[in-house]
């Protein structure tokens, strides 16, 4: 006979006002075993045969996930949240969520296979960039099926070619004497290849995410908070600076304040110092300086070159990193 574990419901409550006298954490381990291969046993139970392997493993997966966030509030590591309930078989919204250890695919045909449910019919919204790596399967409440894909992408080709146009400009005033007329031209030259970068990332990310929209409906609250907690529970550092601090005036150079500007101003010379600042970047090297964190600019008068981040980095996240929240609006 199949021994009955304490609900989670009763457990959650059970550690939250006896902490001390709760029982150790359980291990994955210890409930596939006893919730999957000891269940498929009972005879009340064995609907679970039906259904794949990889999808229970992911439930329970995602139980330890919901625990850990909420014990985790409990000690101040997090905000808190509510025990971890079970989910109704009432749900208007159901979903399952197939990983690539369950061998599920694209066949030739362009359907999706599915395991233990076989091919199914899909009708694609749009072509996926790049292989995808999880796949979820969510039904609405009005009884409709769709497919939520999991895929990495890059930077578009136009944003490379004109950081590589960028780069070559920077050589290029690096290699003129101080106060000639060609390091004049230069100037102007990385001026407009950093005038030209700022627009075609900036319409990029707007065609990318529709941002003014999106960033009205969600709200910046909302966002900062979702950003807060999920810094906690990746062990990174969160921090915040004034709302009002002035980093699209201040020189990242020199230090000097040179006022404000009118938003069609992208790049802009330094009246201190002289150096040729990039709005955007100016105001982020300014954002890190005022929460605290080490910037080396080394000197540099015009925007860093990206390095596209390893295969073995793409999704991870570094523990000890800290995450800044600042966004120059002017």
């Amino acid at each position: 006979m199949m021994r009955v574990p304490i609900t989670p419901r009763r457990a959650a409550t059970a550690s939250a006002e006896h902490p001390a006298a709760g029982e150790a954490f359980p291990k994955t381990g210890d409930l596939s075993k006893l919730l999957i291969t000891e269940a498929k046993l009972a005879e009340e139970r064995e609907w679970l045969v039906e259904v794949s392997a990889v999808v229970l493993q992911q439930s329970l997966r995602d139980l330890d996930t919901a625990y850990r966030n909420f014990f985790d509030g409990l000690k101040g590591k997090r905000p808190r949240m509510g025990a971890p309930r079970f989910k109704s078989l009432k749900a208007n919204r159901q979903a399952v969520r197939f990983t690539g250890n369950a061998r599920w695919k694209i066949t030739t045909g362009v359907d999706l296979y599915l395991p233990k449910i076989g091919d199914v019919r899909v009708k694609w919204s749009r072509s996926l960039p790049s292989s995808p790596s999880t796949v979820t399967v969510i039904k609405d409440a009005a009884g409709r099926y769709f497919a939520s894909f999991v895929v990495e992408t890059d930077a578009p080709r136009f944003l490379r070619r004109a950081e590589k146009k960028l780069k070559r400009e920077q050589r290029r005033l690096s290699r003129k004497v101080e106060g000639s007329k060609n390091r004049d031209k230069a100037r102007i030259k990385v001026a407009r290849a950093h005038a030209q970068m700022t627009d075609a990332r900036r319409e990029f990310h707007h065609q990318l995410s529709r941002l003014a929209k999106s960033v009205h409906d969600a709200g910046w609250s909302a966002f900062v908070t979702m950003l807060e907690y999920k810094a906690a529970k990746f062990g990174r550092s969160f921090r915040r600076i004034g709302r009002f601090e002035p980093t699209s005036q201040v020189c990242s150079q020199c230090g000097v304040k040179d006022g404000p500007k009118p938003l069609h101003v992208r790049v802009w010379e330094c009246g201190a110092c002289g150096a040729v600042l990039d709005r955007d970047i100016n105001a982020a090297i300014n954002v890190a300086k005022a929460a605290g964190l080490a910037v080396s600019a080394c000197g540099a008068q015009v925007r860093p070159v990206l390095v596209p981040a390893q295969r073995s980095e793409a999704g991870t996240h570094r523990d000890g990193q800290p995450t800044v929240v600042g966004i120059p609006w002017l």
